[in-house]
């Protein structure tokens, strides 16, 4: 019995010793690092970890001025340019031969999935650029795709070499970074500048994937490849040899780093933030995918401008309205001079959107439909002074409108239905002034002018203004004039010298007075903010406007007219037509038919056939 005692104790002291030595063991396993299995209760028994330090970050930066142009003469210039205009220094970088677009392609995807400037090398004379660019970021490594030479980078530098064409296994066996399938880029500009969101894609060259009849499915994987180095390394089932981790392709090699766990790899690093307000304008031509990645690899947004001018289209101005930049990078020369670049950008920030769309005039931008205007002219309330005023204000809005629909079988233009307003009118006698100019208030012609506004109508004030001034007059209705529908015509037949009177003598204005309302309506409409206005000069005689030949049409906030009046047969018409058509600026032109007074008046097809087809047709 004894016996059986002490048997029994000896077996109870046994397993007391073996469940303390697991214990112990246990411990043992809480003070190593921590495992997915770590419990709740044994954390807080373990001794505290080292605060990890944080993986670095590129630093970026906006340019000082509101609007920076990158001329972007060639690929290798535009990718030097983007990378000193957004990134003040980069841990990492990359470079590819310009020469390869399948290692430019796999450049673009490794820089925007990393956060890297991406550099192109060539000739000697350009590496030299290269190696200077790169010691200014100074990286701790550099990605070098295919053939690119490695003696660009800095020394100290670690290089590691990536295949022209990696897929998605390879890239993330350098980078560390989980990559999207392989894409083939059929359009590389558009394919780069889609690129952001992660996994990103691991784009390739048109036919450099293998076609469905000749895929071979990949085997399926352990588990999900991680997103950084560090844990990529606790699962190199991710991308063992012979297998391709999930969202890989088959088609594009993998290449030998694909398949070593020890291969080089970049050292951690984390995406930039983004610089709130920069903004990047592309659209010219100069969309080089060097430049593009690296934009995007600063996560910069991309808005598209075709043609250069942000107010060329409705879709440009809602791009750039709700991109709401505070300062702008443009690539391409075409966007031209910076200081002109912020004002139009400031534009198209409004969101406001002209009559016809977009804030121009005349657009002149492919893809971009032009303009055509008919215009009803005539003052309200006045029968006697054009067909404007022959009824009511709704009545006129409705009458624009179908008039100006009888043009849009013979255009692809867009034609704006529209109406020319005289604000100030010639008079038999003096006025109360002695100006021989008869004003309409501001009131009084704002029923028609908001009418019009909410009508999709363009408007344009005709300004009389015998003795008196053009330009003094204009000021008079800068209220109407801040609308944005709202532009100016001034009438010099009916500018008077001190000594003259209206019908005994036709008026005519000095070139000077003409550009100092260009001038004021010019600033007028930069300071405003305001869609592009259109100016019109009405003229039947060489004589109405001396010195012609000087006229100003450099504003940009302008579009000028030159409106042929006169009336009567039209081979008549069509003579002074072509005489003030001869040696004149470079202007847009207007046409006028007189629907009682003309002998005949012309159809709208017939007027559509005026050569060259005027821009501006109006109804007196």
């Amino acid at each position: 019995m004894r016996r059986g005692r002490a048997a029994l104790g000896i077996v109870t002291t046994a397993l007391v010793m073996v469940l303390v030595g697991a214990l112990l063991v246990f411990a043992g396993q809480q003070d190593a690092p921590p495992a997915a299995h770590r419990t709740a209760t044994a954390s807080r028994t373990a001794t505290p970890s080292p605060v990890p330090t944080p993986a670095p970050v590129a630093t970026l930066h906006a340019p000082d001025a509101v609007a920076t142009v990158l001329p972007a003469g060639d690929a290798l210039s535009a990718a030097l340019e983007a990378s000193a205009a957004v990134f003040a220094s980069a841990p990492v970088a990359v470079v590819a031969p310009a020469d390869d677009e399948a290692a430019v392609l796999t450049g673009a995807s490794a820089a925007v999935a990393v956060g890297a400037p991406m550099l192109l090398t060539s000739t000697a004379k350009a590496n030299r650029a290269v190696r200077a660019e790169l010691a200014r970021l100074d990286p701790r490594a550099v990605l070098v795709v295919g053939a690119a030479p490695s003696t660009v980078a800095p020394s100290g530098a670690t290089l590691v070499p990536v295949t022209a064409g990696a897929g998605p296994d390879e890239l993330e066996a350098a980078t560390g970074v989980r990559f999207g399938p392989a894409l083939e880029a059929d359009d590389v500009p558009g394919a780069v500048a889609g690129l952001g969101a992660r996994p990103v894609p691991a784009l390739v060259v048109p036919g450099a994937l293998p076609t469905p009849d000749a895929a071979t499915p990949a085997p399926p994987t352990a588990s999900a490849p991680s997103t950084t180095p560090a844990s990529s390394a606790s699962a190199p089932s991710a991308t063992s040899p012979g297998s391709a981790p999930p969202g890989s392709s088959t088609g594009p090699s993998a290449g030998p780093l694909a398949s070593s766990a020890a291969a080089v790899r970049l050292p951690e690093t984390r995406r930039p933030a983004q610089v709130d307000g920069l903004v990047a304008l592309t659209g010219v031509g100069a969309d080089t995918p060097a430049a593009l990645a690296t934009l995007r690899a600063a996560r910069v947004p991309l808005v598209p401008v075709p043609g250069g001018d942000p107010r060329a289209s409705t879709a440009s101005v809602e791009a750039v309205a709700q991109a709401a930049p505070t300062r702008v990078v443009a690539l391409g020369a075409a966007f031209g001079p910076p200081e002109r670049l912020a004002t139009r950008v400031a534009t198209a920030a409004t969101g406001v959107v002209a009559p016809g769309g977009g804030q121009l005039v005349f657009p002149d931008v492919p893809g971009v439909p032009h303009k055509r205007y008919v215009a009803l002219y005539g003052t309200p309330g006045s029968r006697a002074l054009g067909v404007l005023g022959e009824q009511d204000v709704p009545a006129t809005v409705e009458r624009a409108e179908r008039i100006a629909r009888l043009y849009r079988p013979y255009t692809d233009a867009t034609v704006v239905p529209a109406v020319e307003l005289i604000a100030t009118i010639a008079s038999a006698g003096a006025e109360d002034d002695g100006s021989y100019s008869r004003r309409r208030t501001v009131a009084e012609l704002r029923p028609l002018v908001d009418a019009a506004h909410d009508a999709g109508l363009a408007v344009v004030l005709d300004l009389q203004p015998g003795r008196d001034d053009f330009l003094t007059q204009a000021e008079e209705y800068t209220e109407l004039l801040e609308l944005p529908n709202v532009g100016l015509a001034l009438d010099p037949e009916w500018r008077l010298e001190p000594d003259q009177v209206h019908l005994e003598q036709i008026g005519s204005v000095g070139i000077a007075e003409v550009n100092a309302v260009g001038d004021w309506l010019a600033e007028l409409t930069a300071s405003r903010h305001l869609p592009q206005k259109m100016f019109v000069l009405h003229q039947f005689s060489l004589k109405m406007i001396r010195d012609r030949d000087q006229l100003d049409t450099s504003h940009d906030e302008l579009a000028t007219v030159i409106h042929v009046d006169g009336q009567g047969t039209q081979p008549a018409k069509r003579g002074t037509w072509n005489t003030l058509r001869a040696g004149a600026p470079q202007v847009h032109w207007g046409w006028k038919n007189f629907v009682d007074e003309d002998v005949p008046t012309l159809t709208p097809e017939q007027t559509s056939q005026v050569d060259p087809v005027p821009d501006l047709v109006t109804y007196q």
